[in-house]
């Protein structure tokens, strides 16, 4: 083995173990309440992420949206598809609130896909003009350090760079709250969160 291989190899190495202890994972629950959670720590003041080049697709299919809920990160294209035969709409009347940020993307057949890229953090409620008592949620973030709870409100959050930070989560029926949180490098940080 070179010299050259053997530094190669020990740089790596010591990399690969100096990101481990950097990176801290955060784990809790979303107590109260009983729909769909989702929580993501809220932007950090001088720091952009580059939105992922691939999104998810939300699916309309028997007459629901498909996921129910979906967590992406700010900046990311979501491709909505119509899988139905009968034709579909999707509109959204505000983000977090905002009437302002209301869109609407039309309506279209089955088979058809439309594409929209989310730039703004928040919760936007997911409805459709046909069908009124369809309804979903897309859950944008602003930072890659986001995860949607599974039933029973439990979440994990990892490779959260070690530092302090505030913890948004929110609850299907109820609105945003938020927390500060601390996590160490290579560690697991606990943070119960109330609807």
């Amino acid at each position: 083995m070179t010299k050259t291989r053997k530094f190669l190899i020990a740089t790596s190495a010591a990399l690969f173990v100096s990101a481990a202890s950097y990176a801290a994972t955060l784990s809790g629950t979303v107590a109260g309440g009983h729909g769909a959670a989702a929580v993501y720590i809220d932007a950090i003041p001088g720091k952009t992420f580059p939105a992922p080049a691939k999104g998810p697709v939300v699916d309309q299919k028997s007459l629901l949206f498909q996921p129910h809920v979906v967590v992406v990160q700010q900046g990311t294209t979501v491709e909505f598809l119509n899988s139905d035969t009968v034709a579909h709409n999707i509109f959204w009347p505000s983000i977090s609130g905002n009437k302002k940020m209301s869109h609407n993307l039309g309506t279209w057949p089955k088979g058809e896909k439309r594409p929209f890229k989310f730039d703004t953090a928040g919760v936007v409620p997911l409805l459709c003009n046909v069908h009124p008592e369809m309804s979903a949620f897309v859950v944008v973030s602003p930072t890659p350090y986001f995860a949607e709870a599974d039933a029973s409100g439990a979440y994990k959050i990892e490779n959260i760079p070690a530092g302090s930070y505030t913890l948004v989560s929110w609850r299907e029926g109820g609105r945003p709250t938020s927390k500060p949180v601390t996590v160490g490098g290579g560690a697991t940080a606990v943070a119960k969160l109330s609807k």
